[in-house]
């Protein structure tokens, strides 16, 4: 592994982006913002625009919602937000196959970090609330804690946040 991890996770609209945002700005005046997200319906499209309007001029967008391992990014810092969405598009891609969702997310993940760069990585937290009735929710809710653990391992540095508030795991 040659990237420097820095991982920042939380759940849905803790301000880990916004917390990442100013990480990444901290590290460079040139980042790249690499999207995840399909554009799934007319409310997604708004949490989109919501990010981008956040983001400055200086921010190289990178729109790739799963191989995000086919770009160079040699000597940059890059923000990658998120996983969360990134193993969203493996799953629908692998037909909701457990497995193979987690087999092809750690492939294209141990590619990506084998770059010299810095990734700020932006994860949700998805498992800290109940247990879905629905067995595929179960099945991902399951591989993203597994490819959580797998990132939080790797990271130098691993970031918590609560309610706008940034709590240090791992450093």
């Amino acid at each position: 592994m040659k990237a420097n991890i820095h991982l920042i996770t939380g759940g849905q609209r803790s301000g880990k982006s916004a917390f990442a945002e100013q990480v990444t700005l901290g590290l460079t005046n040139t980042p790249i913002y690499l999207a995840t997200s399909k554009k799934w319906d007319e409310e997604h499209n708004e949490r989109i625009a919501l990010h981008q309007a956040r983001r400055e001029e200086c921010w190289t967008t990178v729109e790739e919602p799963i191989d995000i391992h086919q770009q160079d990014f040699s000597g940059q810092v890059v923000l990658l937000d998120c996983i969360t969405l990134w193993l969203t598009n493996i799953f629908d891609e692998v037909s909701y196959d457990k497995e193979k969702a987690l087999q092809k997310a750690k492939e294209i993940w141990n590619t990506l970090i084998q770059q010299d760069c810095t990734l700020v990585v932006v994860s949700n937290e998805i498992g800290l609330g109940g247990i879905s009735m629905n067995k595929a929710s179960r099945q991902f809710t399951d591989i993203h804690g597994l490819i959580n653990q797998y990132l939080a391992k790797q990271a130098q540095k691993v970031t918590f946040v609560v309610s706008g508030l940034p709590m240090t795991v791992k450093e």
